[in-house]
């Protein structure tokens, strides 16, 4: 059985892979990739028989491969969402795995995976649809706010204060609009999932941005974007060119 993994987190990833091989040593992991773009052109040349989807990747939410290719594929979801979307899922007969991803709830996806394998022989499509709509009904509230310690006081952020997070290291930090900095117990590939896509864009493996801290924006080499943040950033912020596209949708929308 062929199998396609898309999952920007590359730990989950490689476990995801590893547990795969452990519950059935014929299942062939074709690809892992962690973006849209680099699925949806994949999958425009290759067929799998099952993919595993995350639900938030590097460069958006995993449902805008649908609004670019017709995907009659089985997937098994990687998600986390709360109970409503959850429900979502299972009205729809598409199956979920709730991160983090134990062998137990992997083996119970396999199983169901054979029932939907057998639709797909009788070559009936897979309609997504109803799950897609479902999901944006039931969509789980972004973050509003952030705890901070400052000192021995503790105080919130509301994320219209938030010009941008970076990583520095081990670390990340958000950076307020007043040009204070604080650490935050988060990973930029965790707030990717918390934070609202509208308002806020990861750039590259260390930068997320919010549309309104971006000052100015210039050309730089090799295809790429550099940005003028406001508040200033102590390093170079530049796109990263495989995320340079959907930076580009996301500032038109």
């Amino acid at each position: 059985m062929k199998v396609l993994i898309v999952e920007d987190e590359k730990i989950a990833a490689e476990k995801l892979a590893r547990l795969l091989g452990e519950i059935n040593p014929e299942i062939n992991v074709e690809a892992i990739f962690e973006s849209i773009s680099q699925t949806t052109s994949w999958l425009k040349e290759h067929t799998v028989d099952l993919i595993f989807l995350d639900i938030y990747l590097s460069d958006g939410n995993c449902f805008r491969i649908f609004d670019e290719l017709e995907v009659k594929t089985p997937i098994i979801f990687v998600t986390a969402y709360d109970q409503y979307a959850i429900q979502a899922f299972k009205v729809n007969s598409i199956d979920y795995l709730l991160k983090p991803i134990n062998k137990y709830d992997l083996i119970q996806s396999l199983e169901k995976f054979d029932q939907i394998h057998s639709v797909c022989e009788t070559n009936k499509p897979i309609d997504y649809s109803n799950l897609i709509e479902s999901i944006k009904t039931h969509h789980k509230l972004y973050q509003k706010r952030f705890m901070v310690v400052v000192g021995d006081q503790i105080k919130t952020v509301p994320c219209e204060e938030v010009a941008y997070f970076f990583a520095e290291g081990k670390y990340v930090f958000l950076v307020h609009k007043n040009k204070e900095r604080y650490l935050v117990d988060f990973t930029l590939d965790k707030l990717v999932e918390l934070l609202d896509p509208d308002r806020f864009f990861r750039v590259n493996r260390q930068v997320i941005v919010g549309f309104e801290s971006i000052q100015s924006m210039q050309k730089w080499f090799t295809r790429r974007i550099k940005l003028h943040l406001l508040p200033e950033s102590d390093n170079e912020v530049i796109v990263s060119v495989e995320r340079l596209s959907d930076f580009k949708k996301w500032l038109n929308r």
